[in-house]
C-alpha cells in the first residue's frame, strides 16, 4: 500500500466541477481584485470565526506583517513568538521592524509555555504573538491574564487553526487580530496564496484594508506606506466554496486523530495530547519518537510518507545567524523526535488501520 502524506490533487478533486464552474464566471465577471467574492468571502469567514471583521490578503506572512505594522508599535519593540514555530512568524516581526523574542514550548503539548513567555519580558516587550501550533489553540485564558498583568497585546497566529477551537470560541477571535494562511496544504486551502486577517478592531481593520491596498484609502489618496497583498477574487471564490465544508472536514480529521491515539501503542512512540481532541483542528498529527530516523524509514519502506514540521528550528536558520547561541533545549529536543503523520479529509479508514499496524510492529 502506497500513503501519501498529502495529495492535494485528490483531496481537491471532490470540488473539481464547482471549481471549473466559479472560474467560468469569474472569467466572464471580469473582475479579478476586490471585488464581490472578495466580500462574501470576507463576510464569510469572519461570521465564522465570530468576528466583526475579515480582511482577505495575499499570504499568512503578510497577514501577520500587516497587523504589527498596524499597530504603530515602537520601533524596535520586542514581541515573543515560539520558538518551535515556522519562520512565518519571526519574518513578520523582523519585516515591521521590530525584535523577534523566542519563547519555548511545553513538551506535553507542544505550545508555547506561559512560564517561558513571562521570563522573557523586558520593559521593551509590547506583544505575544501566539500560535496555535498543528491545529490545537493555545492556553488562552493564561496567556491574557499575563498580558493583562504586563499591559501586552495578544496576536494570533492562526495559519494552522482554522476552525479550532478554544472554551466555545474560535482561532481567530481569541486576541487583538489573528492572521490566516490558505496557504494550498491547510485545512482551508485556496489553489495558490492567499491570507486574512480577523478582528474585532474597526479601527485597526481599515487601517489594513488600506495597508494592504498601497496604504490607500481610495483610488487616488494614500495614507500609508503600504503595500500590495490583496486576496484575488478567484482565490475568494474558491475559499468560499470549500468553506462550507470545513467543520465537516475537521471532523474528520477528529475521528483519523481519535483512531490513531486509540490504535498506536508503541512503547516508543509518544502521542499528542486528547485533552480538547474534538476541538482541535489536527491540521498535523505529530508523534515524537527517539529512534524519527529509523521509524521514518522503516515507515516509508511499507509505502507510509511521513514529514517533519518542521525539520531546522528558526533560532538555527542562517536568516537568524545572531540566535543560534541561545539555549533552547526543549526546542532543539522536539525538533530531534518530532514525525508528522498522514491526516487528511481522503484518508481511508483501510490507510489509517494500516498505518496504525505498521507502527505498532516497528522494530529497531
Amino acid at each position: 500500500m502506497h500513503i501519501p502524506f498529502l495529495p492535494l490533487a485528490d483531496i481537491n478533486r471532490r470540488y473539481e466541477t464547482q471549481l471549473q464552474s466559479v472560474f467560468s464566471q469569474k472569467l466572464q465577471e471580469g473582475q479579478f481584485i476586490l471585488g464581490r467574492s472578495l466580500t462574501q468571502f470576507e463576510e464569510a469567514f469572519a461570521n465564522y470565526c465570530g468576528v466583526q471583521h475579515c480582511i482577505g490578503v495575499g499570504s499568512g506572512l503578510d497577514a501577520l506583517y500587516l497587523i504589527i505594522k498596524s499597530l504603530q508599535l515602537p520601533p524596535n519593540s520586542e514581541i515573543i513568538v515560539p520558538a518551535n514555530t515556522f519562520i512565518a512568524g519571526l519574518l513578520a516581526i523582523s519585516r515591521a521592524g521590530h525584535i523577534p523574542v523566542l519563547a519555548e514550548p511545553s513538551l506535553s503539548n507542544y505550545l508555547t509555555d506561559v512560564a517561558s513567555i513571562e521570563r522573557v519580558i523586558t520593559a521593551k516587550t509590547k506583544a505575544i504573538l501566539v500560535t496555535h501550533l498543528y491545529g490545537k489553540c493555545a492556553a488562552m485564558h493564561d496567556i491574557h491574564a499575563l498580558a493583562n498583568q504586563y499591559q501586552l497585546l495578544v496576536l494570533e497566529d492562526a495559519a494552522q487553526a482554522h476552525g479550532s477551537e478554544y472554551q466555545g470560541n474560535k482561532a481567530g477571535s481569541l486576541g487583538e487580530a489573528a492572521g490566516f494562511s490558505f496557504y494550498p496544504t491547510k485545512n482551508l486551502g485556496a489553489l495558490g496564496d492567499a491570507g486574512c486577517i480577523t478582528t474585532n478592531n474597526t479601527i485597526l481593520a481599515h487601517t489594513i484594508k488600506s495597508l494592504r491596498n498601497y496604504g490607500s484609502i481610495d483610488k487616488q489618496t494614500y495614507m500609508y506606506q503600504g503595500i500590495n497583498s490583496r486576496m484575488d477574487e478567484l482565490q475568494a471564490a474558491f475559499l468560499y466554496l470549500k468553506l462550507q465544508d470545513l467543520d465537516a472536514m475537521n471532523q474528520r480529521r477528529r475521528a483519523i486523530a481519535h483512531a490513531y491515539c486509540q490504535g498506536i501503542r508503541h512503547p516508543q512512540v509518544m502521542l499528542p495530547p486528547t485533552n480538547t481532541l474534538w476541538q482541535d483542528a489536527w491540521h498535523q498529527f505529530v508523534i515524537r519518537c527517539t529512534a524519527r530516523t529509523q521509524l521514518r524509514a522503516y515507515l516509508a519502506a511499507k509505502g507510509i510518507e511521513t514529514s517533519l514540521h518542521y525539520a531546522i528550528p528558526p533560532h538555527q536558520q542562517e536568516a537568524y545567524a545572531s540566535y543560534r547561541q541561545l539555549n533552547l533545549p526543549h526546542t532543539i529536543l522536539l525538533y530531534q523526535e518530532i514525525i508528522s503523520l498522514p491526516i487528511h479529509p481522503e484518508l481511508s479508514d483501510t490507510a489509517v488501520a494500516y498505518i496504525i499496524e505498521c507502527i505498532n510492529t516497528f522494530m529497531l
